[in-house]
């Protein structure tokens, strides 16, 4: 059995590279702030590079909290930091869901990164006991099963977070169980592999170049700089806006982008090009045209819109079967 580090003090390291990941994820989020502001193209950041950029960030930031919890607990569950902590991730995740409920409430966070993180840290519990392969070999597993196996069971919003829906559910921030919980594990399995070889041991107390000095206490501070650091992008981001405004777009390549960055969210993108296309040209066809696009339909427009939208998806399917899957 593995033996914590004799030397007490903080890994520099991991604070440094949690504070990095921080850094990474504010100038993905402020990316999308200029997107969703309109200083930028609508669904920028759901495809190509930013998706990926996006990816990397979450998996980062989800393999340090596995590293760290295993460090943690190596010795037996300190049960009151850890409450302690549940409690302060768990309560910011409800909040987030409260607040992004009443400003999206059409793409509100329901299962975002924090909501993971309270998860994974309970559930990583029955794995700190497992050897390090073990673990590996089940991350494994939990990455690749929803890329092979999804049911219409879990679509509803109660089984959502499992990340086993044929349908993934619209947010601005969704971090399902699988696959995402694979780099928790992950990174548990690195840290028991680090801790056996000896690599915790010689890091900890290990002090790092004096540049790092902000990463590091980002990176110890990390719950409050991902609270704080969207308010005030999007302040600052509302500030500018009111000296120069963002360029006004053609309402109809406005409805098509946005139909595109709602689409990616849930399909690839080859299919919500083809359905965008389906909906649009429907739409160029119809009196109702001009309200749709203006972005003020009634409620007549609206349930002929929403008529147009299944009878797109359902032909763009039927189309190229298999094509889009």
């Amino acid at each position: 059995m593995h033996s914590a580090p004799k030397n007490k003090s903080r890994i520099e390291l991991i604070d440094a590279a949690r504070g990095f990941a921080l850094v990474a994820m504010a100038i993905y989020h402020f990316a999308w702030d200029l997107e969703f502001f309109g200083y930028a193209t609508p669904g920028m950041t759901a495809v190509g590079g930013w998706r990926l950029f996006a990816r990397s960030i979450a998996s980062s930031f989800l393999f340090l909290v596995g590293f760290s919890l295993f460090l943690a607990h190596v010795r037996g569950v300190r049960w009151q930091p850890f409450w302690w902590r549940l409690l302060q991730v768990g309560g910011a995740a409800v909040a987030i869901t409260l607040v992004t409920y009443f400003a999206t409430p059409d793409a509100f966070i329901f299962f975002g990164i924090l909501h993971h993180i309270a998860v994974a840290s309970l559930v990583g519990l029955f794995f700190l006991r497992l050897p390090a392969v073990a673990v590996a070999a089940l991350a494994a597993g939990v990455i690749v099963l929803p890329a092979v196996w999804r049911s219409d069971v879990f679509n509803g919003m109660a089984l959502a977070w499992t990340g086993l829906a044929s349908v993934n559910p619209r947010s601005n921030d969704f971090v399902p169980l699988f696959p995402w919980f694979g780099a928790v594990m992950l990174g548990m399995a690195a840290a028991k592999v680090a801790l056996g070889s000896g690599w915790t041991e010689r890091k900890a107390g290990t002090p790092l170049p004096g540049w790092t000095g902000p990463l590091q206490f980002a990176g110890r501070h990390s719950l409050a700089v991902y609270l704080l650091h969207q308010p005030i992008l999007i302040g600052l981001i509302f500030l500018a806006s009111l000296v120069v405004p963002p360029q006004a777009e053609e309402p109809r390549t406005g409805f098509l982008r946005a139909c595109e960055a709602q689409c990616v969210q849930m399909r690839d993108a080859a299919f919500c090009e083809a359905y965008c296309g389906c909906v649009v040209a429907e739409i160029d066809g119809d009196a109702r045209a001009g309200e749709i696009y203006t972005g003020a339909p009634s409620e007549t427009a609206t349930a002929w819109l929403s008529e147009i939208a299944a009878q797109c998806s359902i032909s763009t399917d039927l189309d190229a079967p298999g094509e889009y899957e």
